[in-house]
């Protein structure tokens, strides 16, 4: 295809990934669109208007956030059919991946009207090409509860997964994670942290889950930046001993509650106390009262 400046058409939405540290991370179709729609939805109208400042664009901006999302989808639907054109960005990456938009995209296309991607920058695809899987297979989570408690659920419920998983941190919560991780995980399992990406202070650490939380405390820096975690998959004679141990704590906690229930399921089958628990809880809270 003949590389030439595209222009925004009347009706359309178009889904614009936007840097996700590195300004000149964006592409050419991109700008193209954001200079000439009639409207740019943005996560952070501050964030997207430095953006646009940068590269002497002067754009409409609409505020498209987690907390007006529906509302701001009618809002821009009623536009497109007023056949005003819409570039719809958020602060870093590509819109409707642990980011504002998915909700916008489907209203768009559930009227009828014409909604394109423009491909770019991906936090995820970023970490995914660095760290190298040899497997190949990885699932994103994105990022996982804030709560203690709610995080360690979510994860008991991925442990016996094969694949390679993937999740987004804020430097805040960064260390009690990849605790969590470690506790509900296994400690045997690779985790390659991926911090700043695209940035100045850009940094890869490859290494055991047991050692990370260590080596993150190695240096204060380490826990400064937006995270990309990945975790290798479980091996498959952990998976069957998951599935095992599964199958016993069901049993035991028809008669047992969940802490008596986990003890003796991890002194029978050899898994985690923790894991199985947190487990525990979540088979809990699924049976119909």
């Amino acid at each position: 295809m003949q590389a030439s400046e595209f222009r925004a058409q009347p009706g359309t939405l178009y889904i614009v990934a936007t840097p996700i540290g590195n300004l000149r991370d964006i592409t050419l179709r991109a700008l193209d669109i954001l200079k000439t729609v009639d409207l740019v939805a943005a996560e952070d109208t501050r964030v997207s208007g430095g953006l646009l400042s940068a590269y002497g664009i002067s754009a409409k901006l609409f505020a498209c956030h987690e907390h007006n999302e529906r509302t701001a989808a009618a809002a821009l639907v009623d536009q497109l059919r007023q056949g005003r054109s819409v570039a719809l960005v958020s602060d870093a990456g590509t819109p409707g991946i642990s980011d504002p938009g998915a909700v916008v995209a489907r209203a768009v296309r559930e009227a009828g009207l014409t909604v394109v991607p423009l491909p770019g920058a991906s936090a995820a695809a970023t970490a995914l090409s660095a760290a190298g899987l040899a497997e190949g297979r990885w699932l994103f989570h994105g990022f996982l509860p804030h709560k203690a408690g709610e995080r360690r659920r979510v994860l008991a419920t991925l442990a016996g997964l094969p694949q390679s998983l993937l999740f987004y941190e804020s430097p805040h919560r960064i260390l009690e994670t990849v605790a969590d991780l470690a506790t509900v995980l296994g400690g045997e399992r690779r985790l390659f942290i991926a911090r700043e990406l695209t940035k100045r202070f850009e940094e890869f650490h490859d290494g055991a889950l047991a050692e990370a939380v260590e080596w993150l405390q190695g240096d204060d820096n380490r826990q400064r930046g937006e995270f990309v975690l990945i975790v290798s998959g479980c091996p498959a004679e952990v998976d069957a001993g998951l599935e095992e141990a599964g199958r016993v704590l069901e049993i035991l906690l028809e008669d047992l509650p969940a802490s008596q229930a986990a003890r003796l399921a991890a002194r029978i089958t050899g898994a985690k106390k923790n894991a199985l628990y947190d487990l525990a809880q979540q088979l809990k809270s699924d049976r119909p009262e």
